[in-house]
């Protein structure tokens, strides 16, 4: 059969992800009140709220978009939603959209064969990111969705055909079964795509028309889930501007700003949401030179900034100031906050670690809740960090007793997880 002439445009690929977003503001409540058995562990807190959270990090990147093209535009999407992502569930939709984006990459327009494949390749990066739990519900319904996507794209279909031969093989999937949070959270997806695709969704939070926020009581703002996942350095050679000045612009386009004096040169690194908008600001200073921008949401080994202060840190989560206190006390050395329902983000922890305090780390769940946030930012760290999983609070306190820094960084991860079988 030949391709049927269908082009799928990058503002298609915007409606589809908001149409995502605003069903999830339909549905998330509902998410969070199913507490199946094999859900209580793997989405324990509350799998919605993470999942809406990850969406609203997402679709921040649509309201200043400049790129129309349909790659450019689902990358800064995959970009942020991989920084957003927020318990488990968040990372596994987080890997949809890098997957869908991965497939798209260097296209303008694609036609409904090649968003097609490139779907597929989300459906693939999700099942890559429960590696360990192949038979796990969500992965066993992407697995079905994943092959009536393939017959699809094989037939030339239409888009809209695609996602209703996936949608209807999610639902199979479920056949005489009860519904699991990841199936939900999977469905809702498929259903909000098309629902954008089609242009049959109103949402509560964005207006496409103009890229204006109007957020109506209830519903929470996806603006405080803003993430800067790019890393710029760049030196700023021969300029008259007081180095404290310039870091006060940087600081208002992004975080983690660093301005250091060297020879007849300012060195500048920051993160930031908008890298253009940046350079825009920094043109003016002065003869720009050695601009690397690197994404954080890709898997390579971060380079260290700032001499670090000592060789091994121990990185976990608290769940309020009182539970930090005796972590502290026990031996860790970075506290991060935990006490929302949704927990850190993986940017919060990759953040917590490009501080610089080490050169190398350990990142100390507490909960399986975080287990692939934790994996999602090793990921991104390399090799400067090893993940250890606690269970629970009386967990993470037996393993952070079980660290010492002045041994290794493989010799402290076998302690501690010893610490943990022992109990």
């Amino acid at each position: 059969m030949s391709e049927n002439g269908e082009v799928i445009t990058g503002s298609d690929f915007k409606r589809m992800i908001v149409g995502a977003y605003s069903e999830f503001i339909l549905e998330y409540d509902k998410i969070n009140a199913m507490n199946t058995m094999e859900g209580k562990t793997f989405y324990s807190g509350q799998p919605g709220s993470d999942i809406l959270r990850t969406m609203g990090a997402a679709v921040i990147p649509l309201g200043d978009n400049v790129n129309e093209s349909i790659g450019g535009i689902s990358r800064r999407v995959a970009n942020a939603a991989v920084l957003g992502a927020r318990g488990n569930a968040g990372v596994i939709l987080a890997s949809i959209l890098q997957g869908l984006a991965k497939g798209l990459t260097g296209k303008y327009n694609a036609t409904s064969t090649e968003f097609g494949k490139a779907f597929q390749y989300g459906i693939l990066y999700a099942q890559r990111a429960v590696p360990d739990q192949p038979d796990r519900p969500i992965i066993r319904a992407a697995k079905f969705v994943a092959k009536s996507a393939y017959v699809t794209v094989r037939s030339e279909l239409p888009i809209h055909d695609i996602l209703m031969a996936a949608i209807r093989a999610g639902m199979f999937s479920l056949a005489g079964g009860i519904m699991d949070p990841g199936e939900k959270i999977m469905l809702v997806f498929l259903q909000g795509c098309l629902k954008g695709l089609d242009g049959s969704f109103v949402s509560p939070v964005l207006s496409m028309s103009n890229n204006t926020y109007k957020v109506e009581a209830g519903v929470p703002d996806p603006r405080k889930d803003l993430v800067r996942p790019y890393c710029v350095n760049f030196m700023v050679e021969n300029t008259r501007l007081p180095m404290d000045i310039i870091e006060k612009e940087m600081q208002e386009v992004g975080n983690f700003v660093v301005v250091e004096r060297r020879q007849n040169c300012i060195f500048v690194h920051l993160h930031t949401a908008n890298p253009g908008q940046m350079l825009e600001r920094a043109v003016g200073w002065g003869r720009l030179s050695e601009i690397h921008i690197n994404s954080m949401a890709e898997n390579h080994a971060m380079i260290t900034i700032q001499a670090p202060q000592m060789p091994l840190a121990l990185l976990t989560v608290a769940n309020g100031m009182e539970e930090g206190m005796k972590l502290q006390d026990a031996g860790a050395t970075v506290i991060v906050d935990g006490s929302a329902d949704s927990g850190p983000s993986v940017e919060d922890i990759v953040n917590a670690v490009h501080s610089d305090i080490a050169e190398k780390y350990i990142l100390l769940t507490d909960s399986e809740h975080l287990r692939l946030v934790m994996n999602q930012a090793r990921q991104i760290l390399g090799d400067r960090v090893r993940v250890v999983l606690a269970l629970d609070h009386e967990e993470q306190l037996l393993a952070v007793r079980a660290f010492f820094p002045e041994l290794s960084l493989e010799e402290n991860c076998r302690q501690m997880r010893k610490a943990l079988e022992n109990a």
